[in-house]
């Protein structure tokens, strides 16, 4: 089985004292030891590089500098495979947007999903469940759930 990684999953592991960051890092041991393929898109990258270099005065921002969110960066993609966008994401993604009255930034949850039905990636691990319920062709995984 196949997993895409949500950014908010990855953003766990930042701070050493976030109270989620041992479920995250037992979840991804989990997933690796059943030698399940980990992936990542370039949104996902984008939005855990917008948090990582996001002031720590401004909302939910860490405070990082460029150079170290990009060594962060590349253990994300030595640690899993890149599910590249194409236009058959872009299509499904638009088709997704339309079928399910999509609005406001929920349009980037969207391009996700797109994302795996195109890559055949059945698996979303991430924290925000709710958000991705109204998708029916993907299976919504919280890190706690993994065994």
């Amino acid at each position: 089985m196949a997993y895409l990684i949500d950014s908010n999953v990855f953003l766990r592991l930042v701070p050493a004292d976030d109270p989620d960051r041992h479920p995250v890092l037992t979840a991804l041991a989990r997933l690796k030891a059943d030698n399940e393929d980990l992936f990542y898109t370039s949104q996902v990258l984008a939005e855990f590089w917008t948090v990582c270099t996001r002031p720590a005065s401004a909302r939910g921002g860490y405070g990082l500098s460029p150079e170290k969110t990009e060594r962060k960066a590349r253990i994300i993609e030595r640690f899993c495979r890149l599910a590249p966008d194409s236009l058959a994401t872009h299509l499904q993604w638009r088709r997704l947007i339309t079928a399910h009255s999509v609005m406001g930034v929920e349009v980037h949850d969207a391009r996700l999903v797109a994302a795996m039905i195109v890559h055949g990636i059945p698996n979303l691990l991430t924290f925000n469940l709710d958000d991705f319920k109204r998708f029916d062709r993907i299976s919504i995984v919280s890190p706690a759930a993994v065994r």
